[in-house]
């Protein structure tokens, strides 16, 4: 199908309450009242709480709908057919990520390798931390609400507390979900301890000293140091997205070829239940935002990948990696 780009500045369709239902006005304010076009505008299932809303007067507009949710944020949704075009871009671009993450590893590595709280070394605190595929960079906006939710980035000094040597992370995350993170590395233990003694009384947990000042880490500069670091385009969701991948196709090696398409099916679930668990997300979204497609498909298809349970994460990446790069 070939897709317009849609303008929601311009005219469009509106809705407003009628009894139970909806009713939908063209640009002009005037009731659709042909069955064809009502069922499209129906079919969008547009969120009952979004409030001025407006929808693409084109079928194949890219965004179909806008409007604002119940927290005041502006929201969208796509036809379907951008959104796989958008995805398929996205889980390439996460292999070109892929490719590059030795490069980034080892200069976190160094810079972790620093002394004092200077900005690269807690950088690489917070990417490390990324890199164990659990945490979300974080949103201002998010850590500012009124049932605030927290990422990496935005975490208070609070969430962190030591045990036997290690640092637990306790935080509420994205979609009020509770997070509880234990973090064993010692590199990273000795900076959070550090942080947690000198931050104590700050309202951020990650900040550097600039040399004259304490500054908080903010997630576009996290952003930065990713970019910088790896020596391509990345941001912290680029983590998340690879490690339900490799995680999705690690559990699935270990099921084995599943005979019957039932089983499989059965398979994939469970997997996904798990994938689920480690981002703090539910199963569909795990499935639908950050598993590549392509690690399904080939299950089904009996193609999987040579790795197991005890598989080193650097070797069970790079036979991922192989996989998809070949499907």
């Amino acid at each position: 199908m070939r897709l317009r780009r849609s303008d929601p500045g311009r005219p469009g369709y509106g809705r407003r309450r009628r009894g139970q239902g909806w009713s939908y006005l063209d640009p002009g304010g005037v009731p659709v009242r042909n069955p064809d076009e009502l069922a499209r505008l129906r079919a969008l299932v547009i969120p009952p709480a979004w409030r001025q809303v407006w929808i693409s007067p084109y079928p194949n507009g890219h965004i179909q709908a806008t409007g604002i949710d119940a927290a005041g944020r502006k929201q969208y949704l796509y036809h379907p057919v951008w959104r796989q075009r958008q995805d398929e871009a996205k889980f390439d671009h996460v292999l070109g990520v892929a490719r590059r993450l030795p490069v980034l590893r080892e200069r976190v590595g160094q810079d972790l390798a620093g002394r004092g709280l200077r900005r690269e070394r807690v950088l690489a605190t917070v990417t490390r931390l990324l890199d164990m595929g659990a945490f979300r960079v974080g949103s201002d906006q998010y850590a500012a609400g009124d049932d605030p939710t927290f990422g990496v980035a935005t975490l208070r000094p609070e969430h962190a507390r030591s045990r036997q040597g290690c640092v637990v992370f306790e935080f509420p995350a994205k979609g009020g979900i509770e997070q509880v993170r234990l973090v064993s590395d010692p590199e990273l233990c000795r900076v959070l301890t550090n942080l947690r003694r000198r931050r104590r009384s700050a309202d951020r947990l990650f900040g550097y000293w600039d040399g004259q000042d304490w500054r908080d880490v903010r997630a576009d500069e996290v952003n930065d140091y990713l970019r910088e670091a790896s020596g391509g385009e990345m941001t912290a969701k680029d983590f998340r997205t690879w490690h339900a991948t490799v995680r999705a196709a690690t559990e699935l090696a270990v099921v084995g070829p599943a005979r019957s398409v039932t089983a499989r099916r059965r398979a994939v679930a469970g997997v996904m239940r798990e994938v689920a668990e480690l981002l703090g997300n539910t199963p569909t979204v795990a499935r639908t935002s950050y598993v590549d497609p392509r690690v399904v498909d080939l299950f089904h298809d009996g193609v999987l990948a040579p790795v197991g349970p005890d598989t080193p994460r650097e070797q069970a990446e790079l036979a991922v990696l192989s996989l998809l790069e070949r499907a």
